[in-house]
């Protein structure tokens, strides 16, 4: 067995990276951007918007809670995302408020570089960020004593989407007073068909990996499912088979909570979560000598001596149960099991027949009344 495709033939392109393999992507914001990131790395990509964003001119509850911050002076301001605290200045703008006049006087931590761009593009100072671009290191800056004791203070966090539950109990524990600034609220999508089809998706196993860029978005496919009555098909589909990547800790959290595990890039960007699903995929396919071929079964596609060709789904579901047992002999009957919809010996034999019009002679074999395999 070896782990690399060979170079592809001479007068051809190698295959793209992700060539043969469905992603899912279940981003509201930005979902076109990472889409193209996929696509051009060969992906079929499918589109399941898992939550949508109230907007800012319309939230009420922005608007009550940035009255609440102005009420009294503050001490302390938290800013979460760039997205979030700059629209949130923006939104205070156009409703006539003076936020950023009041939080002059405030020490203002930023999470990360982004949100520290968006303090100082909206006139403000920023005193602090970490350098893991964590929540969590944050609220270990404000608890240690860093910005000094924070009982009968006054913080406003910047929430954006997720509540941070921990983060800000921990804070009113101290006896600190906490207001929390919810910008961009998430909430499930108008249409939900597309994430119950997506979750259907999952559970069958035809796409191949499903990437978040928020914890929300990962809570709704999981909500969904609940109410599909698919919860337990959708875990166990994700923990084993569909390769699940968000695009950091605090987004896989949800996912975390349902005992799936994930993968994540080291920096939480959409450029490295992209090259996170290119390097995590074809990892999971090994590529199989057949004869003096080399062969690699993808999602709804294999890659043969550096071509890719796709198969219908009943010739790929036998090539599939081929390739998970190189060079043994698998009986027709059980070749039956593996088809999409059920099916029969015949259906079998008409896939296989398919699979060699589609390969050429010399990678699948007929072992005469026992079944078939892949050539040795």
């Amino acid at each position: 067995m070896t782990d690399v495709l060979p170079e592809a033939p001479p007068g051809t392109e190698a295959p793209l990276p992700l060539a043969g393999y469905t992603v899912a992507v279940t981003a509201a914001r930005r979902r076109e951007e990472l889409g193209a990131l996929l696509a051009r790395r060969g992906a079929r990509v499918v589109y399941a918007p898992a939550i949508r964003i109230v907007p800012l001119a319309d939230d009420t509850e922005l608007v009550a809670a940035t009255r609440e911050v102005l009420a009294q002076p503050v001490d302390l301001v938290v800013a979460t995302t760039g997205v979030g605290f700059r629209g949130w200045l923006e939104a205070a703008d156009a409703w006539d408020l003076p936020l950023v006049e009041h939080l002059r006087g405030a020490r203002v931590l930023a999470r990360g570089p982004k949100a520290r761009g968006a303090i100082r593009g909206g006139g403000l100072v920023d005193a602090w960020s970490p350098a893991s671009e964590s929540s969590a290191e944050v609220l270990e800056h404000l608890l240690s004593g860093a910005e000094g004791p924070l009982e009968g203070r006054r913080i406003a966090v910047q929430l954006h989407g997720d509540p941070l539950p921990d983060f800000v109990e921990a804070l009113r524990a101290t006896g600190a007073e906490v207001v929390t600034v919810p910008v961009y609220r998430w909430v499930l999508p108008e249409d939900v068909e597309p994430l119950r089809r997506l979750v259907r998706s999952v559970v069958a196993g035809a796409v191949d990996a499903v990437t978040f860029t928020s914890a929300p978005a990962a809570a709704s496919l999981l909500t969904v499912a609940d109410e599909l009555g698919l919860h337990a098909e959708l875990v166990a589909a994700l923990t084993d088979g569909v390769l699940p990547v968000a695009v950091g800790p605090v987004t896989a959290a949800p996912l975390t909570a349902a005992g799936i595990p994930s993968v994540q890039p080291e920096r939480a960007r959409l450029g490295a979560l992209a090259r996170e699903v290119v390097a995590r995929l074809p990892e999971r396919t090994p590529v199989l000598p057949v004869g003096e071929r080399h062969l690699q079964v993808r999602g709804h596609a294999v890659v043969l001596d550096g071509r890719v060709v796709e198969l219908a789904p009943g010739p790929m579901a036998v090539l599939r149960s081929l390739a998970a047992r190189p060079g043994t002999v698998v009986a027709k009957a059980d070749l039956v099991a593996g088809l999409p919809g059920g099916g029969d010996e015949h259906a079998v034999e008409m896939a296989v027949t398919r699979l060699r019009a589609a390969l050429g002679r010399g990678v699948v074999e007929t072992v005469v009344k026992r079944g078939y395999r892949l050539a040795a």
